[in-house]
């Protein structure tokens, strides 16, 4: 019964590997931002809250950043979105119908934080103390979204559960009754906290010239933030990997040797991330915390894979061996990245 309620994977144009490797590159790039957005909301809300003048200058300086921020964790999503689909989409699509009410309302919930994170930007000194409702309002639906991706990402690993379709044909089915799903789920927001934090500190630069005690307020503000937020996050993440399928936790403990490698990498950048922000040396803590995000993101597709590998593996996608949607893919997808870079590098000098 379940595996006819998996679909037939699609043909593939080139092996998969290409694929996997352009997953695993784009993935990193889009966690960043999206951590950075719910992570930076949160800190503008609470800075907002704070009868402090300099608080407040330094939630004016992350309202300005925040917008952006959407638009970038928006758009880079594409990519590792389209990705995941092509490698496991009989059962990224399976798991988005049993949840279609939730899934297709994260775009209305989207727009809403989005308009609210501009409008906070925009009418901030317009908005006084009004300021702080709007941005809490724009943190909430962050984590709401948060949610509910989490729930689908989680849905999607197992197909053992798609039967509750035959009982529940309304869209409605989650993944928050599974053990893995509550560690898994504050362990995405501890750390968007953290990288939050990290964004904070990062942008705080720019003030340095036109006002070098918000920028250094910044910064304090943001080391601590990930300090304190990944030191919670390490306990999130003992309780999801203590919950995790015991095969597959072996396989980061030494039964795979890729597994633990990228496993063991991914531990040390965070233990240097932490004295390096503890020591407040923002240039090497946006290393490690950039390295262990990349490397964790390689741990989540490593544990994705164990999840299904008794249902589907990448390796047996037929091949029809067409290189030129792959060749056309990467041109644009390089001038993409110029015009990225083109357009970062005109805002840092607009801010500096």
């Amino acid at each position: 019964m379940i595996n006819n309620l998996i679909p037939n994977p699609d043909t593939i144009q080139v092996s998969w590997i290409y694929f996997q490797i352009l997953l695993l590159l784009t993935t990193p790039i889009h966690f960043f931002f999206m951590n950075a957005v719910l992570g930076s909301a949160g800190i503008a809300s609470y800075l907002h809250f704070k009868k402090d003048e300099k608080a407040k200058k330094l939630a004016h300086h992350i309202a300005i950043f925040l917008p952006l921020a959407v638009a970038f964790a928006v758009n880079f999503g594409v990519a590792p979105l389209l990705f995941a689909q092509v490698l496991y989409g009989q059962f990224l699509y399976t798991s988005s119908v049993l949840m279609a009410v939730f899934w297709i309302s994260i775009i209305a919930i989207l727009i809403i934080a989005y308009y609210l994170a501009y409008y906070y930007d925009f009418s901030f000194e317009k908005l006084g103390e009004k300021g702080k409702w709007i941005i809490l309002l724009s943190f909430v639906l962050f984590i709401i979204i948060a949610y509910f991706f989490t729930n689908n990402m989680l849905l999607m690993l197992l197909p053992e559960t798609f039967p509750k379709w035959f009982k529940n044909m309304g869209g409605t089915i989650l993944a928050s009754s599974d053990r893995v799903f509550l560690p898994k789920y504050f362990h995405n927001l501890a750390g968007a906290m953290a990288i939050g934090g990290l964004f904070v500190a990062l942008i705080s630069c720019f003030k340095s010239k036109k006002d070098k005690e918000i920028a250094d307020y910044g910064k304090e503000v943001g080391l601590k933030t990930f300090f304190y937020f990944t030191l919670i996050n390490i306990e999130f993440g003992l309780w999801q990997f203590l919950t995790i399928p015991g095969s597959i936790r072996r396989g980061l403990i030494g039964g795979s040797t890729s597994g633990t490698v990228v496993f063991v990498i991914a531990l040390l950048s965070i233990l240097l991330a932490l004295v390096f922000s503890w020591k407040k040396n923002l240039k090497l803590t946006a290393i490690f915390g950039l390295t262990a995000l990349l490397f964790m993101s390689f741990v989540r597709d490593f544990v994705r894979q164990g999840y299904l590998k008794d249902y589907f593996s990448p390796s047996s996608l037929k091949v029809v061996n067409d290189y030129s949607p792959l060749v056309f893919f990467l041109v644009i997808f390089l001038i993409g990245i110029f015009v990225a870079y083109w357009l970062i590098k005109k805002a840092i000098e607009a801010f500096n």
